[in-house]
């Protein structure tokens, strides 16, 4: 007979006795991870083939046709919603990121291709915020060395406005300039746009986790560019990572200002900022695991080092257990099937 571990003092506790089969752990589980919770980020190009994202393994620059192809996917699978980035042609980028604005461009005749086929089935988020179109590769415009915040913002209404007309459902503005939320909804409204929502990136982090994200779109070699000028990265505007207070600021501001949901990014390293947001605000808080999270898992699974699948589904899972309503994740096709079995 197996001695009580604490004789006379009360009943013998064991905690395992709840893990002992699947079907007590999945019914007692505090966190539970749905399809429904992950939102597909999606790279478009101009071209009539995919071509494969080296620092990315399984994820690919699609063309239109393939985008909508994995739009019907993710409503087959139960995903909320797909983000739309565009590789945009060098020839396009200019130093005023004119091309930002132009109904045509590509991310516009993606959404207008995506609406046609999905109508509102699934929901599709567009990024606002002018990397992929400026000549040096910053988020923002680019005078006398500095990132300058008033003009940009004026830039960025006037691309979130050509999204909305094209049919997307939210703009993410992911630029981190100041009081571009407030621009943008009145921009939005002044259009008959009052029914697009912001989910801004209130709490962006930069962060050194964002490599393989600019090799897809092509801004990468357009930042070495820069760094001749004096501004090689983007720490002028974007989140010092050693801050969270700052987060709290920077989300308690655009709500004040009309956002609809914020997002805090890079998720893996911002568990306690996903969860100082949710509790502080209680606001559909949204958490973006970037290319460099994914990269390092692929990376290692491909060596051996993990079990890819599974060190995915947790990673995904922990940022849903740390206050996280929704995911962007490039894991969500998988995780999504995982989920289904």
């Amino acid at each position: 007979m197996t001695p009580q571990l604490f004789p006379g003092r009360f009943p013998d506790t064991r905690l395992r006795r709840v893990r002992r089969h699947l079907w007590l752990r999945r019914a007692v589980a505090e966190t539970t991870l749905a399809p429904a919770d992950l939102i597909w980020p999606l790279f478009v190009h101009d071209h009539e083939m995919a071509v494969p994202v080296a620092s990315m393994p399984g994820v690919e620059r699609l063309p239109i046709e393939g985008i909508v192809r994995a739009a019907g996917e993710a409503m087959r699978l139960g995903i909320s919603a797909i983000a739309i980035f565009p590789v945009v042609d060098p020839a396009r980028k200019t130093d005023d990121a004119a091309h930002a604005y132009d109904p045509e461009n590509l991310a516009c005749r993606t959404v207008r291709a995506l609406r046609k086929e999905c109508g509102d089935a699934l929901g599709i988020v567009c990024d606002v915020a002018l990397d992929p179109y400026t000549s040096h590769g910053h988020d923002g415009l680019l005078k006398d060395g500095q990132i300058v915040n008033d003009e940009t913002v004026d830039v960025l209404c006037r691309q979130a406005v050509v999204l909305a007309d094209a049919g997307c459902h939210v703009v993410a503005p992911s630029d981190m300039m100041d009081g571009r939320v407030g621009s943008l909804r009145l921009a939005l409204d002044e259009h008959d746009h009052d029914d697009v929502a912001i989910l801004s990136y209130a709490a962006k982090y930069a962060s050194a986790f964002y490599g393989p994200f600019r090799d897809a779109v092509g801004s990468a070699s357009a930042l070495g560019t820069a760094a001749g000028l004096g501004v090689a990265d983007k720490k002028t505007y974007q989140m010092d990572v050693a801050n969270t207070d700052e987060a709290l600021r920077e989300v308690a501001l655009d709500i004040a200002e009309g956002a609809d949901m914020v997002m805090v990014k890079p998720a893996g390293t911002s568990l306690d900022v996903i969860h100082r947001v949710k509790t502080s605000f209680g606001v559909p808080t949204f958490a973006y695991q970037v290319s460099g999270e994914y990269a390092m898992i692929k990376a290692a699974a491909e060596s051996g080092w993990l079990d890819g699948a599974k060190a995915a589904l947790e990673s995904v899972l922990v940022i849903k257990r740390a206050g996280a309503d929704g995911i962007f994740t490039y894991f969500a096709p998988d995780i999504a099937r995982a989920l289904a079995r």
